[in-house]
C-alpha cells in the first residue's frame, strides 16, 4: 500500500458521501487513468435510478470507458472503491481489463476480490488485476456503519 493508494481511496470516499442524498448505500468508486488522472467517478445509484446494476463500480467503469479513448478496454487503469467489489462488479472490472483494484473495507458477506470469493484472481480468466485491499479500511467501514445505524434508526 502506498500514499497514492490512500489518495485514491480518499477520492472514492468523497464520492461515496454523495450517495446519502438519494438514500443509496455510500459506496464510491473512481477510475484513474494510466497517468494517474481521474477519468470518472460515481457513487451507488440503485435507489436513485431503480437500477439493480447501478453500483458505483459499474457506473464509474461505464463513464471511464467513454472517457478513456480505448473503447471498453481500461488497460493501465486503476479502480479505487470504498468497499470490496461484489461478484457483478468484480466480473465487470475483469472484463474491462482494469489493471489494479484498490479498495477500503473488506466485505465478508458479498466480497468477490478476496473475502467470500476471489473472482479477479481466478486462473481460468484471461485477465487478473492486481488487488490492494484494506486501504483506509477504518474510514471506509465507518462510513458504512454510520449509514446503516442511521438507516435502521429511521
Amino acid at each position: 500500500m502506498t500514499a497514492d493508494h490512500e489518495d485514491m481511496v480518499r477520492a472514492a470516499l468523497a464520492v461515496a458521501r454523495r450517495a446519502s442524498a438519494t438514500g443509496d448505500i455510500p459506496v464510491g468508486a473512481v477510475v484513474f487513468g494510466p497517468d494517474g488522472t481521474e477519468l470518472a467517478a460515481a457513487c451507488n445509484a440503485r435507489e436513485a435510478t431503480g437500477d439493480p446494476t447501478a453500483h458505483a463500480e459499474v457506473l464509474a467503469l461505464r463513464a471511464a470507458a467513454a472517457a478513456h479513448g480505448d473503447g471498453w478496454r481500461l488497460s493501465g487503469c486503476t479502480l479505487a472503491v470504498t468497499v470490496e467489489p461484489c461478484t457483478m462488479c468484480a466480473g465487470a472490472l475483469v472484463l474491462a481489463r482494469v489493471d489494479k483494484v484498490v479498495f477500503g473495507a473488506w466485505e465478508p458477506r458479498t466480497g468477490a476480490v478476496g473475502s467470500l470469493w476471489d473472482v479477479v484472481r481466478d486462473r481460468r480468466l484471461n485477465h487478473r488485476p492486481e488487488v490492494v485491499g484494506g486501504v483506509l479500511e477504518d474510514d471506509c467501514a465507518s462510513l458504512l456503519a454510520d449509514f446503516f445505524a442511521d438507516h435502521r434508526a429511521v
